[in-house]
């Protein structure tokens, strides 16, 4: 057999990777590491930017804790709070029972008004109307915790068994009234008496 027929067997060439293509695929990845984590932390940092505000937060915007507020007038794409029915007229009040308990009267004109307290993540903790407080247009209401009640019921103040007594977990939210914005000269009598609402310590 000739030289030129003899077939030699193939044969791959294996050669050590280059020392600068390794220290270049290090850097990219450090670098991509790098830039993922800042990307994260933006993110994170940005996220409460994005989050809506509480109700229980832009209640504060319209006045002082423990007094009824009156609330702007509720506009397409501008209502005080969410989910507020633009056919009413709203007054709302800040409390800390870490303070003591809350007693809060108003005496609310007809046809139609209601009552409901909220806690500092906007969950409903009760709520009641004209047609279901058994007062008429009256509404007296105390607001306290379990040990707050449990104090109380050694030392009763006089007049207690006339309250509609609420018992809550919740230290921080907001009481809502609403009453049906009628005619200009009703509108007038409803903000004078929520005017004269109190949201008050007990």
């Amino acid at each position: 057999m000739s030289a030129r027929s003899r077939k030699t067997p193939f044969r791959f060439a294996l050669r050590a990777p280059d020392g600068m293509v390794v220290v270049r695929v290090l850097l990219l990845t450090l670098a991509g590491l790098f830039l993922g984590g800042i990307i994260h932390i933006a993110i994170v940092l940005g996220v409460p930017g994005q989050v809506p505000e509480s109700a229980y937060a832009r209640v504060a915007a319209f006045g002082p804790d423990g007094v009824f507020n009156r609330l702007p007038a509720v506009e397409p794409g501008a209502e005080p709070l969410p989910m507020l029915d633009p056919m009413m007229i709203h007054a709302a009040c800040r409390f800390d029972l870490g303070q003591g308990p809350l007693k809060i009267e108003a005496a609310l004109p007809p046809p139609f008004w209601s009552f409901a307290l909220f806690d500092a993540g906007g969950r409903a903790i009760y709520s009641l109307n004209d047609r279901t407080s058994g007062a008429g247009g009256r509404l007296e209401v105390l607001v306290l915790t379990t040990e707050q009640l449990s104090v109380l019921r050694e030392n009763p103040p006089e007049g207690l068994e006339d309250l509609i007594v609420i018992e809550t977990d919740a230290t921080h939210g907001y009481a809502l009234l609403r009453a049906f914005d009628g005619a200009p000269l009703q509108r007038e009598r409803i903000e004078a008496a929520m005017a004269q609402a109190s949201c008050r310590g007990l």
